[in-house]
């Protein structure tokens, strides 16, 4: 089968591996349909955080794809099903012809479009991510602003989620022009990095966001979701931190502000996979939005130039797709 190879950071190669075969009990085998780029793909491709296994993995970094069962020894998965695959992301397996799951890294997909049910992985770390940034408390929080940093296909995920969870106002900022005008579309207030301070300043008549998603994954960011958190706020840190770049931020500041830094990782360690089928269920009930995730998609064959365009900012798209021929 065709899949990507990565022997180190920076190179990414297409070769031909061995056809997976399921030999254990809950194994099966899915022929990939779809997968898309993740930014935490291009960490781990082109910036160098590879996890240990990823050079000796086939379709690594890709942990977002669907896809139909072709062999099987699942009791759950049958020959013939589309799924959701869901691998972790240090084995990947997504940018692939084929790759081998088990029972606890997919779901079945409901009816619909396996191209815009495969926006579900992604949206699912979202839910899972928002039940640590913003958990039940008693008395609860108010839920006055939040801030979403990065307006990448998750950020803008960010500010759909935010919005249900009932936050009277979000601010978003990012470069990108195009991407500022969904999260407007979205119901944000949208606005470049640099006036992200004021915009928040402006809203909370000073005092600060009550939660700050960062979703890029810089020292900067993060230094930028301390400042603009108010006293006792949550920051919640979801962009991938890239390897090698250490935190210069205001360390005593934040001590000072009494902020709660919450991380997020591995929705699929979550028991039932339940905030990626929460997300399926929405997705496919057309409870969310992901048209701003569709439209630009490459084959399989050209995964080198489309990973590219994803490190470009996928060059006005918010999100990179693949296809399998």
């Amino acid at each position: 089968m065709l899949a990507a190879h990565v022997p180190e950071t920076g190179t990414i190669r297409l070769v031909d591996w061995p056809d997976p075969v399921a030999t254990e009990p809950g194994q099966f085998v899915v022929r990939l349909l779809h997968s898309a780029v993740c930014g935490s793909d291009i960490h781990a491709m082109l910036e160098g955080n590879m996890h240990p296994s990823g050079p000796t993995a086939p379709g690594y970094s890709g942990h977002e794809g669907v896809g139909v069962v072709t062999a099987t020894r699942s009791g759950r998965f049958a020959v013939g099903d589309l799924v959701l695959c869901l691998p972790e992301g240090r084995v990947g397996g997504c940018f692939a012809e084929q790759m081998l799951l088990d029972d606890d890294h997919a779901l079945r997909l409901p009816p619909g479009d396996p191209v815009r049910l495969l926006q579900a992985q992604q949206y699912g770390t979202v839910l899972w991510a928002m039940k640590h940034f913003w958990p039940t408390e008693v008395p609860a929080r108010a839920a006055g602003c939040a801030a979403v940093i990065g307006l990448g296909s998750a950020g803008l995920f960010f500010v759909q989620e935010l919005r249900r969870y009932g936050f009277a106002t979000v601010v978003a900022s990012d470069p990108d022009a195009h991407r500022r005008a969904v999260a407007a579309r979205l119901g944000a207030v949208a606005v470049a990095p640099d006036d992200l301070a004021a915009a928040v300043a402006d809203v909370t008549a000073g005092v600060g966001a009550d939660l700050v998603v960062e979703a890029v994954g810089l020292p900067e960011t993060r230094a930028q979701a301390n400042d603009v958190a108010r006293t006792e706020g949550i920051v919640g840190v979801f962009g991938v931190p890239l390897q090698g770049l250490l935190d210069s931020h205001d360390v005593d500041g934040a001590f000072r502000k009494l902020l709660r830094l919450q991380y997020s990782v591995n929705a699929q360690a979550e028991p039932g996979l339940a905030s990626f089928a929460e997300a399926l269920r929405r997705v496919a009930a057309g409870e969310v939005e992901v048209d701003y995730c569709l439209g630009l998609s490459y084959p399989l064959h050209e995964l080198v130039p489309a990973i590219e365009v994803a490190a470009a900012r996928g060059h006005g798209h918010v999100r990179v797709l693949l296809h399998v021929p």
